[in-house]
């Protein structure tokens, strides 16, 4: 028999703006579950080290982690992970969450956390030294290779823009880019043509990744000539897109070409009562902090929400 259990609130993903969403609820007296298909703590648990979470100097994104869910856990949110979602229902009043192994959850509101996945090259050796010398964030791990050589894959703007920025840290920066002129704004191009530390690489591409227990060198191809380098270089930092993992919610809610939710100031969809933060969301900065405020402003919209509908049954 299938179990059915009805909640308050539902919430998809247990990253940062998830968990600080089930913090909100739960601690309302909120009836709330969070669900991920991942493990508790989304992107933010290959994250070695936050230095920039205010209020706490220096921590693992594991451990900031835990924090959050047994906070979340203390207040009375349920948390189920590592779980897969067969099935969601976001129309009418009441809210459907189907599991693969047929366990149905219902809730009079959602909030949609499910996160997202920097673009990886795919090539050997990319897994090994994520977190280890490879890097999708400049403002997370940049001050990690002060007085170091790096390299940056990547043309469009964020990767542009986020090269300029690693000089500060770096003494040099190689920029690979697999075409011969860059997808960025004309301003992003030359400010970082100018820069004396930048070097660049193009019609190029990294191809492997090497070392023991740190990063120590690339294969670089050159996709014209077809002749490949091994390139000593300190870290990479790779900068080639990045993908909502919306892919399950595909017609069910407003999203952009790019697959991000839209939402209103509030954190509201075109649903109503479903509400949606962090990496999934469009928006520009993806942070712990960003995340973490999604989560609360969703929670707080919600819970609103219910406190609204709630006085319009009586």
């Amino acid at each position: 028999m299938e179990e059915k259990i009805h909640y308050d609130t539902i919430v998809i993903g247990a990253g940062p703006a998830g968990l600080t969403a089930g913090i909100y609820l739960s601690r309302a007296r909120l009836k709330t579950l969070i669900i991920s298909e991942g493990v508790v703590g989304g992107q933010m648990v290959l994250t070695h080290e936050i230095a920039n979470y205010p209020g706490v100097e220096s921590i693992s994104g594991y451990q900031l982690a835990n924090i959050m869910k047994k906070q979340a856990k203390s207040f009375g949110c349920e948390i189920k992970s590592n779980i897969k979602i067969d099935r969601i229902e976001l129309e009418g009043d009441i809210k459907r969450v189907t599991l693969s192994d047929g366990k149905e959850y219902t809730a009079d509101s959602i909030i949609l956390t499910s996160g997202g996945r920097s673009r990886t090259l795919g090539v050997p050796g990319e897994e090994k030294f994520k977190g280890r010398g490879i890097s999708y964030c400049a403002t997370c791990d940049g001050d990690f290779f002060t007085g170091k050589e790096i390299v940056v894959v990547g043309g469009g703007n964020s990767a542009l823009e986020e090269a300029v920025s690693l000089t500060k840290y770096a003494t040099k920066v190689t920029i690979v880019h697999q075409f011969d002129n860059f997808q960025a704004f004309e301003h992003a191009v030359q400010e970082a043509k100018t820069n004396p530390k930048i070097q660049f690489k193009m019609e190029s591409t990294v191809t492997a990744f090497y070392g023991e227990e740190k990063l120590e060198s690339v294969d670089i191809k050159n996709l014209k000539t077809g002749e490949t380098e091994n390139f000593k270089t300190d870290g990479t930092f790779i900068f080639i897109g990045y993908v909502p993992n919306t892919e399950f919610l595909k017609g069910k809610v407003e999203m952009n070409q790019w697959g991000e939710i839209i939402t209103g100031s509030d954190m509201s969809t075109n649903l109503p009562g479903v509400y949606a933060g962090g990496d999934s969301v469009t928006k520009r900065y993806r942070q712990v902090t960003t995340a973490v405020g999604d989560g609360t402003i969703a929670a707080l919209a919600a819970s609103n929400y219910l406190h609204n509908k709630k006085i319009a049954t009586l």
